[in-house]
């Protein structure tokens, strides 16, 4: 009986041993997150009223920019970019500002509702609403949605790229009416502080630059 259960405890050491590489392989690997549901991204979009973080922009022409991006919803973000770049996107009283670096001239301007950042500027966002969303996907540990008005899906998409637990946006890529494609990577962002109103304001920031 003793030598009997030698062997036996011989083959489980084998055993265990044969499996041991095939359990740390599934360890090194952590399991498939849950998609976030677009209640919950919903209720985090809604409760971001002021937020700021670095970003890198990736642009159509693979060219890369850098700065940070601050949000005051709704309808309020500045994007101000890390120099020599003097450039400048500004929107507020529902207008979006771009204004060139390398000018003194005014900004262009277009209304905040065509484009598709409006989105997630809204003042009630509810992404659960008809045709608003046409993708929602789970890729790894994170969850990507992908969005539109869903009264004018001619004015572009944004797809937005979230981690769990918590909840935190980290990415986005808008595509406009043109197709082309704007992709901004977000650092870790910085919730509750307060802005001046001159923050946003395309009006003084047109006079600041004259």
């Amino acid at each position: 009986m003793r030598r009997a259960g030698l062997h036996y405890i011989c083959r489980m050491n084998r055993r265990i041993a044969l499996l041991a590489p095939l359990v740390s392989l599934a360890l090194a690997f952590p399991a498939q997150a849950e998609k976030i549901s677009l209640a919950a991204i919903s209720k985090y979009l809604n409760s971001l009223t002021t937020a700021e973080a670095e970003f890198t922009q990736v642009n159509a022409d693979g060219s890369i920019a850098t700065g940070r991006i601050f949000i005051k919803r709704p309808g309020r973000v500045r994007f101000e970019y890390a120099p020599p770049d003097r450039n400048l996107v500004l929107a507020s009283g529902g207008q979006v500002a771009i204004f060139d670096g390398k000018s003194n001239q005014p900004p262009e301007q277009y209304p905040l509702k065509r484009t598709p950042l409006n989105l997630i500027l809204a003042d009630k966002i509810d992404l659960t609403r008809a045709k608003m969303v046409v993708g929602h996907r789970e890729n790894g540990n994170k969850t990507v949605v992908r969005a539109q008005d869903p009264q004018h899906p001619e004015y572009g998409s944004i797809e937005m790229v979230f981690t769990a637990n918590p909840v935190e946006l980290r990415q986005w890529i808008i595509t406009d009416d043109a197709g082309s494609q704007t992709t901004m990577i977000l650092g870790d962002m910085t919730k509750g502080r307060d802005y001046k109103p001159s923050t946003f304001s395309i009006e003084i920031a047109t006079q600041r630059r004259k």
